[in-house]
């Protein structure tokens, strides 16, 4: 970044607050469109686990303000995903400041590729993990025991899930970017890969319910995409920072043998 293009505190804190704004009225604005479908939405939402319900089953809402507060929610869930290019926007204009004319460049590809993957984790999440996740809970179902979930129950569990998936999927975005800037290259993201597999894990138990099927299906995705981060970082990343650390010594040597 150039010396006369650098802010103040305040400047920056300003153009945070400007950028949040904006983050909200665009929330907003889709929050007010998708209350219009709201039932729509919340049947959309639910199809999954109707299709894997017994006949005759559905959901129920246990309290008098419930299904009202549950129909906000879901309409503030479809606002968010609705607003999730401008909101994603935002951060990376936020960012824009401290890069080179260089990297300033990637930005608009960037807020594209991330808003992308957002919506394509919420996506992956909604079509091929619940499903699967949803017929091994009510897989405990018996003569005995019916399964009667409410709908704020409901909508706290795949709102939780579809967020998971949608930041989830940002991953190969975030390093490739930092790979861009120099801050990780591949042989770091190589050695250390052991170790981002148990913080997958790790963060799939916290994020997901407590049953096997669901965290592998979220730490499954995790891994593929820390690969796709790898060749991404191969790509983009600065090619000093992208060498093998023997091969930085074969080009050492073979310099010090011409010198002498």
């Amino acid at each position: 970044m150039d010396e006369e293009e650098k802010l103040p505190l305040t400047e920056h804190l300003e153009e945070l607050r400007d950028r949040l704004i904006r983050c909200f009225i665009a929330i907003f604005a889709g929050f007010v469109i998708a209350y219009v479908f709201k039932e729509r939405l919340f049947q959309i939402l639910t199809r999954p686990l109707i299709r894997v319900m017994e006949q005759g089953d559905t959901l129920i809402f246990t309290g008098i303000p419930e299904a009202f507060f549950t129909y906000l929610k879901v309409s503030l869930l479809a606002g968010l995903m609705l607003a999730a290019p401008v909101v994603i926007y935002q951060f990376w204009m936020f960012l824009a400041p401290g890069l080179y004319k260089e990297e300033r460049r990637l930005m608009i590809p960037i807020v594209f590729v991330s808003a992308f993957f957002f919506i394509g984790g919420a996506l992956f999440g909604y079509f091929l993990v619940f499903p699967f996740g949803f017929k091994f809970l009510l897989g405990f179902a018996s003569e005995t025991i019916r399964p009667l979930p409410s709908m704020r129950e409901y909508l706290s569990f795949s709102a939780k899930l579809l967020l998971a998936f949608g930041f989830v999927f940002e991953l190969p975005i975030v390093i490739t970017f930092m790979a861009r800037l120099g801050l990780v290259n591949v042989p770091f993201l190589k050695k250390n890969r052991k170790y981002a597999l148990l913080i997958f894990f790790a963060g799939s138990a916290l994020l997901t319910p407590p049953d096997v099927v669901t965290q592998i299906m979220l730490a499954a995705p995790m891994m593929v995409l820390y690969e796709i981060s790898i060749m991404g970082a191969r790509v983009f990343g600065r090619s000093r920072q992208a060498e093998d650390p023997e091969e930085q010594k074969d080009k050492h040597k073979t310099g010090g043998n011409k010198d002498a």
